[in-house]
């Protein structure tokens, strides 16, 4: 598969692979493959899945560029949300997706929803997790609705022993599954002091532990050794004679940290004050921010975070509107790119819960109450 999905357009797999525990969108690449030419009449395909197809896999793995693929040549026509225990092994929800490359003139750059959910009766008999099927008059109501194409047709549903109108169809463009996921940054704050407790926290750094390892045999990795157990001692030594007081700027630091290195004639090379450095180091929103060597500010990997912006929306706009009242010094990261060399990766999904969410409002506190007494 691997070597198929390399061969680009000439294998079934060009636009991506899935996780190997997940085949299914495999298999609908492999039906597509399959399909007629447009030119020869096309095809029509009807695939059940379970849900993981919509959404699993982050923007730019091989999930989301399949759905990219199938949404952005237009291929899919609609998605019918079946309803749960419909199978002998497996009580949960699955999908069907319909697919096609022959689509009617009014279907083009749209995608229908459908959510046949509550399009069931119990069945007399149970048959493992099987407890439910779909009538014949739903089963024809279902392809109605299909066939139908209306956004927002409604139909009338029991629910807690109410009946209600709910809407059961929605249509959308294939671009409104799509999103542009950007990498937010922000500046980097450190303060720095020789304080007792973080000089000991200077044992837990890799690069200060190093400095008494060897990879040496014998007499010379024990000479090696040695030396390095002298070393960390100095850096030990240095570091307690130098000033306790709190520095907010890490250049400022630097340049002490530079002086009291060579008043001590220690060698403190790149790994060792890399480790000194993080060990007399605290997150400190008010201080100064730490630049690289270029003049600009480092980023802090822990306060980073991602945003979805929307295929209809510019990504500046979304980013002025959504993220710069809220954090000023933000910046986002342009060296993340999509195919197309455009700022932030390209993912689709289908959430399809979200768009049939119907908010039920909880009891009156009152009532819980009451309950709660009577038990």
């Amino acid at each position: 598969m691997r070597a198929e999905h390399e061969r680009g357009p000439a294998g079934r797999f060009a636009p991506g692979l899935p996780r190997i525990s997940d085949g299914q969108l495999l298999f609908l690449l492999h039906m597509l493959a399959h399909a007629k030419d447009p030119k020869d009449g096309g095809s029509r395909i009807a695939i059940i899945m379970n849900g993981s197809p919509l959404f699993t896999g982050d923007a730019g793995s091989g999930e989301s560029e399949i759905r990219r693929y199938v949404l952005e040549d237009d291929l899919l026509e609609a998605l019918i949300a079946l309803p749960s225990q419909l199978f002998y092994n497996t009580g949960i929800a699955t999908y069907v997706w319909v697919v096609t490359n022959r689509k009617a003139r009014a279907r083009k750059g749209k995608v229908q929803l459908v959510d046949a959910t509550s399009f069931w009766v119990p069945m007399r008999k149970s048959l493992g997790d099987k407890r439910r099927e779909i009538p014949l008059e739903r089963t024809l109501d279902i392809l109605k609705i299909l066939a139908a194409f209306e956004d927002g047709e409604t139909r009338k549903v029991v629910s807690d022993g109410k009946e209600e109108d709910v809407v059961v169809s929605h249509i959308y463009p294939t671009t409104h599954f799509g999103f542009r996921k950007i990498t937010v940054e922000r500046p980097l704050r450190l303060n720095f002091q020789a304080s007792a407790e973080r000089i000991a926290r200077l044992e837990q750094e890799k690069g200060f532990q190093r400095l008494a390892e060897s990879k040496k045999r014998g007499a010379a990795g024990t000479k090696e050794k040695a030396e390095g157990r002298a070393l960390q001692e100095s850096i030990r030594e240095l570091l307690r004679g130098m000033p306790e007081s709190l520095v907010k700027n890490r250049e400022e630091f630097e340049g002490l940290l530079d002086g009291a290195v060579k008043q001590a004639g220690v060698k403190l090379q790149a790994p060792a004050r890399k480790a000194v450095l993080s060990a007399l180091s605290e997150r400190d929103e008010s201080a100064v921010v730490c630049l690289d060597k270029d003049g600009n500010p480092e980023s802090d990997s822990e306060l980073r975070d991602t945003e979805s912006v929307p295929l209809s929306e510019s990504v500046g706009t979304f980013f002025e509107r959504e993220v710069r009242p809220h954090v000023p010094d933000a910046w986002i990261d342009a060296s993340k790119r999509d195919l197309k060399d455009e700022v932030g990766l390209v993912g689709y999904e289908i959430n399809f819960n979200r768009y049939f969410y119907r908010y039920t409002p909880p009891r009156p506190l009152e009532e819980i109450e009451a309950d709660i007494r009577e038990k």
